[in-house]
């Protein structure tokens, strides 16, 4: 009963309903539209709001906490896409697809990390302040690692491939969304608790609305991709709702073994259940542009997005409960 209450309380959050609420318009066939360079601004102010904020924890922990379940999260972002990628061309997608969309599942959503973070401070169970450090470098090696799976499985070689793959690099490394938070992260560790205080009453006060504001237009976006479901079939469905569940369980196993909290352990398993829809898309249409984006972005924003944002969460939660005695 207790994963139950966890549900129920994650489902009734603001967050999450100005999600639903945004679905629902869609549905609806509602004429509510968010200007492109609104959705963008917003994006904007929530990575360098993440990044801030994980960077003054990580100096005020010091890296010799962080290093190790850092190093952790990165292996585990490159590993997902090895596994994610065959399952993907058991249900017979073409290699460059299968390719795109595992290396979405190893990347990450940071929309996903926020809303875990708002949840376990809702229910009062204590997390890492650093980690954002995590989402900063699962981000790029799950897109590296796919980009790698396609070019191999097209049989590109010389010239083409390592053209390809250094786009690649340069999209993963210093695509708009890494160099937002990797450079807020490095700007929090640098000026610490002083400098966040001078920037607190922009980046902390307005966050949560904010993100209710961004959530709203992600459920108009997902609730526009509902009708794609019938393109992708009964396989990526069943995918999209499985492959959080695994991979969250692979996240919250390594967050014990590298000696993080109880919601710590709950946030990289969430981390590791999550999609990405802004980094990655952007990254894979560069690099592999053979890829159907319908079936990545399908499987990611409409499929998993609202099942971690509904469920995964409570899930990976209650599962790094049982591990923490």
């Amino acid at each position: 009963m207790e994963i139950l209450e966890a549900v129920r309380v994650n489902l009734l959050s603001p967050a999450v309903l100005f999600f639903a609420l945004g679905v629902l318009a869609a549905v609806l066939k509602s004429d509510l539209k968010f200007p492109e360079q609104l959705y963008l601004g917003l994006t904007i102010y929530l990575l360098i709001a993440i990044g801030l904020k994980g960077g003054a924890a990580i100096a005020e922990a010091g890296l010799a906490r962080v290093w190790l379940p850092a190093l952790a999260a990165m292996v585990l972002g490159a590993l997902v896409p090895l596994w994610t990628y065959p399952v993907l061309r058991l249900g017979k997608l073409p290699p460059v697809d299968a390719a795109a969309i595992a290396a979405h599942y190893g990347s990450v959503s940071a929309v996903t990390f926020i809303a875990a973070t708002n949840y376990l401070t809702l229910i009062e169970v204590p997390f890492e302040p650093y980690s954002a450090a995590f989402l900063a470098v699962m981000e790029s090696p799950a897109i590296l690692v796919g980009v790698v799976l396609g070019k191999l499985a097209a049989r590109q070689t010389g010239d083409a491939f390592g053209a390809s793959l250094r786009t690649a690099t340069h999209e993963a490394l210093f695509g708009r969304s890494v160099v937002l938070l990797v450079g807020s992260l490095a700007v929090g560790a640098v000026t610490g608790s002083a400098g966040m205080k001078k920037v607190e009453p922009f980046f902390i006060t307005p966050f949560q609305g904010v993100l209710a504001l961004f959530l709203l237009e992600m459920g108009l976006v997902a609730g526009r991709r509902l009708g794609d479901l019938r393109k992708v079939g009964l396989f990526l469905l069943a995918f999209g709702l499985t492959a959080p569940l695994v991979n969250g369980a692979l996240g919250v196993w390594l967050g014990r073994a590298t000696g993080l909290s109880l919601g710590g352990t709950a946030l990289l398993g969430v981390l590791s259940a999550s999609a990405s829809y802004i980094a990655a898309p952007a990254a894979i249409r560069l690099s592999l542009p053979a890829a159907n984006p319908t079936l990545s972005l399908t499987a990611a924003l409409a499929i998993t997005f609202p099942f971690n944002l509904t469920l995964g969460i409570p899930y990976c939660l209650e599962l790094a409960r049982r591990l923490h005695p």
